[in-house]
């Protein structure tokens, strides 16, 4: 898929010269002759990379990149300022409103589309790892509610512990309602441990003498 460059200038010319080098580039390019109609436009598309002049009518380029950064899902757009103007204070304010890259016109195109390059590259890559952040955040979260669940059904499950009163003589146990019960049935009843009955030597030699 390709990226998509938006273009803010208040001169055509300069829009069609920048979108003839970036569409042979492969990039493709939105653009706006305005910095009111950039917000109009982001407001309802995204952008991979902003060019933005500064010397604009109405909103220059410093009020358009703030007001930028203040919509949402729009504030991470690398924003590259593309001006005449060239003085260190300019540079300066360019990247304190939130810029990533100042360059000056006249721009050589080979540099120009490094730089371009450069960012659209740079915020692929953060957007990849948001994306597996995301990711791994819905991971840990289903695990943790597998564990609440799994804590809930091990409440749930009924452990024989303690001191159990057993008789001497039947060997039948008591439970908590004072009832008396043969001791494979208490256990089936308060665990979930299954028997099959089976006969013990001594058992078998007394009750069954014939066979041994």
């Amino acid at each position: 898929m390709k990226s998509n460059i938006l273009i803010v200038d208040d001169i055509s010319r300069n829009i069609q010269v920048l979108a003839t080098i970036l569409e042979r580039s492969d990039y493709t390019v939105s653009y706006a002759l305005s910095g009111q109609q950039s917000l109009e436009i982001l407001a309802h598309e995204d952008c991979d990379l902003i060019l933005l002049d500064v010397m604009m009518p109405d909103l220059n380029g410093y009020e358009t990149c703030l007001l930028i950064k203040k919509i949402p899902g729009r504030e991470n757009i690398p924003i590259i300022f593309l001006t005449a103007r060239g003085e260190q204070k300019d540079i300066n304010r360019g990247f304190e409103v939130g810029a990533v890259d100042y360059l000056i016109k006249p721009c050589n195109a080979a540099e120009l589309l490094a730089r371009v390059d450069t960012h659209v590259q740079l915020k692929k890559m953060r957007d990849l790892l948001e994306e597996r952040n995301r990711e791994l955040n819905l991971k840990n979260e289903d695990l943790e509610k597998l564990n609440n669940e799994l804590q809930e059904m091990l409440k749930k499950v009924e452990v024989l512990e303690g001191i159990l009163p057993i008789c001497s003589f039947c060997k039948k146990i008591r439970d908590d309602q004072g009832y008396w019960s043969q001791v494979d049935s208490y256990i089936s009843q308060h665990s979930k441990a299954l028997f099959s009955h089976s006969l013990c030597p001594e058992c078998a030699k007394t009750n069954y003498p014939d066979f041994f």
